[in-house]
């Protein structure tokens, strides 16, 4: 027969207590009260290889997908690939087969005037079929305002099993266009394809205007003369070559997702990164700060 310590249910065994070491453990330690402790914790596990490199990254971009909105990270109106189904199809073709997307914004005559979607694959049509009419082949657009949150948006995309939306200002005009894989790029990082290219044009882009002046998309394998150039910034540095190199050595450690900082009168926000390395930046030149004259 089975003997229970006083007080106890025969029904069930004995639960140990905590020893007191492991409360005053707890008690020292105690469980992240926000995100920011809750980073601090991964990063020290990725430090003591608990975790490694790709994992920590992909935590860090789940918590800033929840940041972000669609303006954020949308490609702009103006760096868009449509196609113009008022004009004849011979006509842009040639764009389509050169930058080789899936989808395409359908336009007609107007960038504003979004009238659905192509898919490429239902160009082959094209060719088979006399009577071919572009416009049949359209899906349906997807519009979306500039502030929806990309955690929003990812779950629409997956729940209508869309890939493509069409983002619209407060004026109901187009600002730009954003897809699956952008969102799904600020969690996993790039994404890339046999598509895929990087051109020495591609690393600086101009997007939306911003405090004092343009805001700058810009990749951090940018050469620092490239960069010099295009900003007009005198940055050198003996160590590195690139913007990406440069931002590491000011800091004095790798930039999370997220971070922001000034060098020289330019004010830098790390748009993705990852425990090795810093991928793109979005840079903001400030205005120089009126020298005092002391008699």
């Amino acid at each position: 027969m089975q003997d229970y310590p006083p007080g106890s249910s025969s029904a069930t065994p004995h639960k140990p207590h905590r020893s007191l070491f492991e409360r005053l453990t707890a008690l020292i330690s105690p469980e992240p009260e926000n995100r920011s402790e809750l980073l601090e914790i991964l990063h020290d596990a990725h430090e003591r290889n608990l975790i490694d490199a790709d994992a920590l990254s992909m935590i860090e971009g789940v918590f800033q997908v929840s940041d972000l909105c669609a303006r954020d990270i949308m490609i702009p109106r103006s760096q868009m690939d449509v196609v113009d189904i008022a004009r004849p199809i011979e006509e842009w073709i040639p764009m389509v087969l050169s930058t080789a997307h899936s989808r395409f914004p359908a336009v007609d005559g107007d960038r504003d005037k979004v009238v659905g979607i192509l898919l490429a694959k239902d160009l082959l049509r094209y060719y088979a079929q006399e009577d071919f009419d572009v416009r049949d082949m359209l899906r349906p657009s997807v519009f979306i305002p500039e502030s929806k949150p990309l955690n929003v948006l990812l779950r629409d995309f997956r729940a209508n099993r869309n890939h493509i939306a069409m983002v619209v200002d407060e004026y109901g005009g187009i600002a730009g266009l954003i897809t699956i894989e952008d969102v799904l790029e600020q969690i996993v990082g790039d994404i890339e394809d046999e598509y895929d290219f990087d051109e020495a044009e591609d690393n600086i882009l101009a997007i939306k205007e911003g405090d004092f002046g343009p805001r700058w998309r810009v990749r951090a394998l940018t050469e620092l003369e490239q960069f010099n150039e295009i900003l007009g910034t005198q940055l050198t540095s003996e160590d590195v070559d690139t913007i990406g190199g440069l931002v590491a050595n000011h800091l004095g450690r790798m930039p999370r997702k997220g971070e922001e900082f000034e060098i020289n009168h330019l004010r830098f926000e790390v748009l993705r990164s990852d425990a090795r390395q810093v991928h793109v930046l979005l840079v903001e030149k400030l205005p120089q700060r009126p020298t005092v004259e002391t008699s």
